[in-house]
């Protein structure tokens, strides 16, 4: 029998119909896609994750700030004890292809259960598809060190964090991070009160 403390660090496995369904609800229209969140202007706001705008990370203090910055964002915006983490796989075929996602990715996201999937490129003779994989985990801060040190890297792309009710969307990239709030008001006071970590792009990005 497991103990309280083990049991709360079991994923659940999520619903993908239901969350398709509660995504068409609170974002309709929109793309699924982590890098066209940044459309959803009226409500989005990207923030830099080192000093100067610097995109990688080099010692360990420098990751040190990046996750700290991370864990920053997250502590105000995670309101319940677990959040949705999605991770992605790629194909030239509309089926997901065994084992789906790279090994990094795996490695990183293990508990990840298929969501959906997204044409990236309808081209003949290059057709590609992004497939994304969705878990419920229980939310600590640090709890996704290991896969944001990847993005941070570049070794991991197009991975997302939401809240499981989808109030809030956020894309951790290598550089920064995109996030996506319920109202353009909760998107302004979280600019305001980081404001240093923007960017000096008139298009914020």
């Amino acid at each position: 029998m497991l103990d309280v403390e083990s049991w709360l660090m079991i994923d659940v496995v999520i619903d993908p119909t239901r969350l398709s369904a509660l995504w068409d609800q609170r974002w309709p229209g929109c793309s699924k896609l982590p890098f066209e969140l940044r459309k959803i202007r009226d409500r989005w706001v990207r923030f830099h994750a080192l000093p100067g705008s610097k995109r990688y990370p080099d010692t360990e203090a420098e990751y040190g700030i990046v996750l700290a910055r991370h864990h920053t964002i997250l502590a105000e915006l995670v309101t319940r004890p677990a959040v949705l983490v999605i991770t992605a796989g790629y194909s030239a075929q509309p089926a997901p292809q065994e084992p789906g996602r790279s090994a990094e990715t795996i490695s990183a996201h293990p508990s990840g259960t298929y969501w959906t999937r997204i044409c990236i490129d309808d081209e003949p003779g290059f057709e590609s598809w992004m497939h994304l994989y969705a878990s419920e985990t229980p939310w600590s801060q640090g709890c996704l060190d290991p896969l944001l040190r990847r993005v941070a890297d570049d070794v991991i792309g197009n991975v997302l964090v939401y809240d499981v009710d989808l109030g809030w969307l956020y894309h951790p990239y290598d550089g920064g991070m995109d996030v996506v709030l319920a109202t353009s008001a909760d998107r302004n006071a979280l600019r305001s009160r980081h404001q240093d970590r923007l960017s000096a792009h008139p298009q914020g990005l």
